[in-house]
């Protein structure tokens, strides 16, 4: 029968028996999980959010420490979803066969893709409500209850970043492979997408090249509501999020079924 790999995807409730899976598999492994997710951004907090915060003083009226937890609630999201898209995708596709035993079942590749997207947007958001949570005992977060819109925002960003890597996975040989998009991708966005300093510090160029990446956008949502700002272009930023997500998506899954499809 021929298939085009571009056919329209299709959208079943059998993914989730996927993230039930593999939620039931993180579950073993929850208590490294929490202290990574504790502890990795305490460190940064403290040493640049603190540290350095006490030599560069406020930035866009903000202490530093609050700018700063902001832009890592996003970029830890992003990380930890990249990794898992990857990685973990690639070890349950590849060396372990998870994928061919689920497809023995009533489960397609479109069940299948579409169920490690969610589950890897659920391990963002996991990632994102940690580092709420330590930026609030920090002190970080003066926007208040406020502060809880950001955890729909980061499952939504987590959408945006599965596709991509599991488009990665789809065309990787092995694991090395992955260190040319987190080299050229995960790594530009984690410097230039106001994570650490405003893209308005940029040169002129790189502030209109910056708002073609997702996490800039990602970024400009989260902070207002983290810090008590005014919010703008909520529009644009959350259309930019929903847009990539599922481009993304569409592109992954036609990767994936040019590689298993047989």
């Amino acid at each position: 029968m021929n298939r085009s790999i571009w056919q329209r995807p299709r959208f079943r409730r059998a993914a989730f028996a996927l993230v039930q899976r593999n939620f039931l598999v993180w579950r073993k492994l929850i208590g490294p999980a929490i202290v990574l997710n504790f502890g990795e951004p305490l460190i940064y907090l403290l040493g640049l959010g603190l540290g350095l915060g006490m030599l560069i003083g406020p930035v866009d009226g903000l202490p530093y420490l609050a700018f700063l937890a902001s832009g890592m609630v996003a970029s830890s999201t992003m990380t930890t979803v990249s990794f898992e898209g990857m990685y973990s995708v690639f070890t349950r596709m590849v060396p372990q066969k998870t994928w061919d035993a689920m497809r023995a079942t009533p489960m397609d590749l479109d069940d299948i893709v579409l169920g490690e997207t969610l589950w890897a947007a659920s391990k963002g958001l996991l990632t994102a409500a940690m580092i709420l949570l330590v930026a609030a005992l920090l002190g970080a977060v003066p926007g208040g209850w406020l502060a809880l819109w950001v955890l729909p925002i980061a499952f939504l960003l987590g959408l945006s970043f599965a596709g991509p890597a599991i488009a990665m996975t789809a065309l990787a040989g092995s694991y090395d492979f992955f260190n040319y998009y987190f080299v050229l991708v995960v790594t530009p966005m984690f410097m230039f997408s106001g994570v650490f300093f405003p893209i308005d510090q940029l040169p002129t160029g790189f502030q209109t090249l910056v708002q073609f990446l997702p996490l800039t956008h990602a970024v400009a949502l989260i902070r207002p509501l983290m810090v008590g700002a005014p919010m703008t272009e909520i529009g644009l930023h959350l259309a930019v999020l929903i847009g990539f997500g599922f481009v993304s998506f569409y592109f992954a899954l036609a990767m994936v079924r040019r590689r298993l499809w047989v």
